[in-house]
């Protein structure tokens, strides 16, 4: 029972690690195809947008695709997607060629994660949360690591080694997944007009045109501001919400949210806590190479404090949920955000590389704990019949965490970055984890009231 569970979960794991490590790898490899292409960095720096403003449209596209056509069908067929790319973008001859792998590879990485975490939910009874910490583990590690491994791979073979590097995960999760996924149900084989018809294609064009314009408006911070993108995606997404509520088999079930009010808290809360770290994964780096003049190589080893302890106490996160349940360990993560947000604007500027190291921890700690307990709050608030697409909308909600950090670093630190500037992104995260603990302490007292309920 051990094996066949260790080999389902690396099923899983070596798939849905795909999205993390192409999302992260392609940073180190830009200046060689800007050089190669001959471009300009603000055009071919479309490969990381193209790749975001995907994913988190496609998230839960494929994840409702995956809740009617079949959760082992579509994660095998996003693996065929990555592989596609993975063979097409050494070939591409254009830029353009290029961009489309690389759509490729956001739309089929996107479809795997949701359908793994519906195949965990149906398929893993016991130490749910455990398994999830595998995910986590596997994502938080190619986050940390991609740019690392990008560069080794870059030097052996230029930039298309980025993209042959998918292939032995590919292999691993198919040749796993065929075997140890078990077949999709009966009900599942529909016609195509059946499928179409479940699938809602109308609401599905205005969500993904409203979420791109939306998310493009919050990119165009960081140049020059697309106010017309902005009110577009608000006025798309305001026509998706009124069909839905219309229509009997809506593409997301807007009264969901009203329905399972815990699910919107967590999706609320994994919003908070991507902008939180996000502010970190994307502004520390920056702080230790431009404003403290250090190399590569030494600001890549004080990141690994925060993303080595996050890796480790997600294994151990996976038992506490698994023994006491989410309402500790969200807790847990949200007081100790604040604390290390406090550390951080009090001690961090000018501190030696230990007490550097120290913050980082205690904030590490905060970010293994705070992924692992999200993601099974998820799954616990989630109807089964629906994981796949409220999977995919969890996706989305890192994205688009992660786009609204990078507007508080580009008002934050402007045209420089100083230790002042460090001590002020630290007031601003003090006043996000803030946030973040009047929200669980929201959804600790929904937990509790649960509880309550079901002993009387």
């Amino acid at each position: 029972m051990k094996k066949t569970r260790a080999l389902f979960l690396t099923a899983v794991a070596s798939g849905t690690m795909l999205n993390p490590l192409n999302s992260s790898m392609i940073s180190l490899a830009l200046h060689s195809i800007q050089k190669d292409f001959h471009l300009s960095f603000t055009t071919v720096s479309w490969l990381i947008s193209s790749f975001y403003l995907a994913s988190a449209v496609a998230q839960p596209v494929t994840g409702k695709i995956g809740d009617l056509l079949g959760r082992k069908r579509t994660f095998l067929a996003g693996l065929l997607l990555v592989a596609i790319s993975a063979i097409g973008a050494p070939l591409s001859s254009t830029f353009l060629m290029l961009i489309i792998m690389r759509l490729f590879q956001s739309i089929g990485s996107s479809a795997i994660y949701p359908s793994g975490m519906a195949l965990i939910r149906d398929n893993i009874r016991e130490r749910q949360a455990s398994a999830l910490a595998v995910l986590s583990i596997f994502a938080s590690a190619m986050t940390a690591l991609g740019p690392t491994v990008g560069g080794f791979l870059i030097v052996l073979g230029d930039w298309p080694a980025i993209f042959w590097v998918n292939f032995p995960f590919i292999v691993i999760s198919f040749i796993l997944g065929m075997y140890m996924f078990p077949s999709d149900s009966k009900k599942e084989n529909t016609s195509l007009k059946e499928f179409l018809g479940k699938l809602d294609m109308p609401g599905i064009g205005l969500f993904a045109a409203g979420m791109v314009l939306l998310l493009w408006f919050l990119l165009s911070f960081k140049t020059k501001i697309h106010y017309a993108s902005g009110i577009g995606g608000i006025l798309l997404l305001g026509l998706f919400v009124w069909r839905e509520l219309k229509i009997k088999a809506p593409f997301i079930d807007i009264r969901l949210f009203k329905a399972h009010p815990k699910l919107s808290w967590v999706y609320l809360q994994f919003i908070v806590l991507n902008i939180f770290f996000y502010c970190l994964f994307f502004g520390l780096p920056s702080y230790f190479q431009d404003g403290m003049g250090l190399s590569v190589r030494t600001s890549g080893l004080l990141m690994l404090f925060m993303s080595g302890v996050s890796i480790i106490i997600s294994t151990i996160t996976g038992k506490w949920v698994d023994k006491s349940g989410v309402r500790q360990p969200v807790l847990a993560f949200a007081f100790l955000s604040l604390a290390g947000a406090v550390l951080f604007t009090l001690f961090f500027v000018d501190a030696p590389y230990w007490r550097m190291g120290v913050i980082l921890s205690l904030l590490g700690l905060s970010y293994g704990i705070g992924n692992v307990v999200l993601q099974a709050a998820m799954l616990e608030a989630s109807p089964r019949t629906i994981i796949g697409t409220t999977s995919g909308l969890f996706q989305t909600c890192r994205y688009l965490g992660s786009i609204l950090s990078s507007i508080v670093l580009g008002i934050v630190f402007g045209k420089e970055i100083s230790g002042w500037h460090m001590e002020v992104l630290g007031m601003v995260l003090i006043t996000i984890s803030a946030l973040s603990i009047i929200m669980s302490l929201r959804f600790a007292k929904s937990e509790s009231d649960d509880k309550r309920s079901v002993l009387r």
